[in-house]
């Protein structure tokens, strides 16, 4: 069973009372089931949770806040990537160097999934791919967190004019989930 950096959920969770407060929080938990809003009440930031409870976090988010807007997801990436880019995993940014930071991309996933892997492919000096392999679970809400948390990670190296692409999802029926990221 794939498991997920507490991390990955705080970060999810403060994203929700950034942008709806307090209230928008509470309207997230009420829509969660008892089990899954105790979990998420003492998440420690370095332990291993299920996959699941994100999917089931993210289910909630898009019902409960996002307005069925899956693109939601890659605004949360984005706040995820300034807030722990900008702390406690700053280490990871490359300024003025967004392939060297691309290159970490296989550690990187390793710090918040506990199986399968990421791989990175320099395509062209302002081009790459991130390829994840052997995930045993995947998610769309996931899929697209990804994409703007590298967005917003790129842009924090100096990067302009990001784009990423997911072009194949395993959570649209793809045997990987390969992302396309170019940038000025």
């Amino acid at each position: 069973m794939l498991k997920i950096k507490g991390s990955i959920l705080r970060s999810r969770l403060a994203f929700v009372e950034e942008q709806a407060g307090q209230a928008g929080l509470a309207k997230l938990m009420a829509v969660l089931s008892a089990p899954d809003r105790q979990a998420l009440t003492g998440l420690l930031a370095t332990k291993w949770y299920p996959f699941e409870l994100g999917t089931r976090l993210d289910a909630a988010i898009v019902a409960a806040i996002g307005g069925g807007d899956r693109r939601y997801f890659e605004r949360l990436g984005a706040a995820s990537a300034e807030k722990n880019l900008k702390g406690v995993h700053k280490d990871f940014l490359v300024h003025g160097d967004p392939q060297a930071f691309l290159a970490k991309a296989p550690v990187i996933y390793s710090f918040y999934y506990d199986q399968g892997r990421r791989e990175y492919q320099a395509t062209g000096p302002n081009e790459a791919v991130l390829t994840t392999r052997e995930a045993e679970a995947f998610s769309l809400a996931d899929c697209l967190t990804v994409v703007g948390w590298h967005r917003r990670a790129l842009e924090l190296c100096g990067a302009r004019n990001v784009r990423v692409v997911e072009e194949e999802c395993r959570a649209s029926g793809g045997v990987v989930c390969r992302y396309r990221i170019r940038w000025a």
